[in-house]
């Protein structure tokens, strides 16, 4: 064979045996596998949480006769397969609006809700609370008041045996809210932390979460000013932030980090007004303080407060939306 003619063999040879490696033009963008709506036996369904449980899916969520109503209960569904959904257990308040109730696992392994208690015509209309379940869910504790009277604590979440939640101020002003940060070892009893974050007033809803070297991620709904919302991080003992303004006005933030490390954030968005919101899915970049949108779910109006669980290969997203005219409980699944 002439040098010439192995020269192209060997070419030829060499690139059948590279293998192809995706780049950012041809890797697989995400994909909405599917989502369904699970409930909407109330005339109003919202707020969601979810989490996965001894081999079971269990969704939490407020239930009631409008947005803001004292009948407001906190439905637990379940489900052994994600598809086919039964109602769990109810919690209750002879006088109070509960909203907004987050479920989380604790050390000892028992489920812990928190959330909200309202009275609208009270002096003090918000009072933190939270509940404690020994049997996975099928029945509650009577709950106690957590926190400060008149801070929302949040959201809670656990690092190393210790829960930890941001609570923001409840004032009817929205520009003046202030933001205290709390833990607790038990999610029982929260003692304060920081009794003033470093944050100018008007945050409101928010999330935390915890990376591999321990430093901890917090992201804000903010209602003052341009109403961009904040990223902080913080070191521990995470007595001290920094935070920067982000790129994207939000509401009812959660987020997850997913196996490769890549950042997702799912919030409400908003396109103009109120009216035309969405839940969205979007990366975050904590170094630049952005939010890039990738992915919208079926929704719209009064809609997302997502709960986030990595599972199986995909990530599970409950969140509520009134898109399909009355505001119902869905769960999506995005494939990456």
């Amino acid at each position: 064979m002439k040098p010439f003619s192995s020269l192209i063999l060997l070419f030829i040879i060499s690139y059948i045996a590279t293998p192809f490696i995706p780049t950012s033009s041809n890797a697989a963008e995400p994909e909405l596998v599917s989502a369904k709506r699970i409930w909407d036996k109330a005339a109003h369904n919202a707020f969601t949480d979810l989490i996965r449980y001894d081999g079971r899916w269990l969704c939490v969520f407020r239930e009631g006769s409008a947005h803001v109503a004292p009948d407001g209960s906190l439905r637990i569904l379940t489900s052994a397969d994600g598809e086919n959904w039964k109602q769990l257990s109810l919690v209750s308040h002879p006088t109070e609006d509960l909203r907004d109730a987050k479920i989380s696992l604790t050390p000892e392994g028992n489920l812990l809700l928190n959330g909200a208690g309202m009275i609208a015509d009270a002096k003090i209309r918000y009072h933190s609370m939270s509940w404690l379940s020994k049997d996975g869910g099928k029945t509650w504790d009577q709950g106690r008041r957590i926190g400060d009277p008149g801070y929302w604590l949040w959201r809670v979440t656990w690092h190393k045996g210790t829960a930890y939640t941001m609570g923001y101020s409840t004032e009817r002003q929205r520009d003046t809210r202030k933001v205290r940060l709390y833990k607790s070892s038990t999610g029982l009893k929260f003692e304060t932390l920081i009794s003033k974050v470093n944050l100018p007033a008007g945050a409101g809803e928010d999330t935390l979460m915890f990376q591999k070297d321990g430093t901890a991620l917090c992201i804000f709904r903010y209602e003052a000013g341009d109403k961009m919302a904040r990223l902080g991080t913080s070191k521990a003992p995470y007595t001290e932030w920094s935070w920067k303004k982000l790129n994207q006005r939000i509401g009812g933030p959660n987020m997850i980090t997913l196996p490769d490390g890549r950042i997702v954030v799912v919030a409400r968005m908003f396109r103009g007004s109120a009216k035309n919101a969405k839940t969205v899915l979007a990366w975050l970049d904590p170094d630049k303080g952005e939010l890039t949108e990738f992915l919208t779910l079926p929704s719209g109006g009064d809609t997302s407060y997502p709960g986030l669980v990595w599972h199986d290969g995909l990530l599970w997203i409950s969140y509520y939306s009134s898109h399909e005219s009355k505001t119902s409980i869905y769960l999506a699944k995005v494939k990456f």
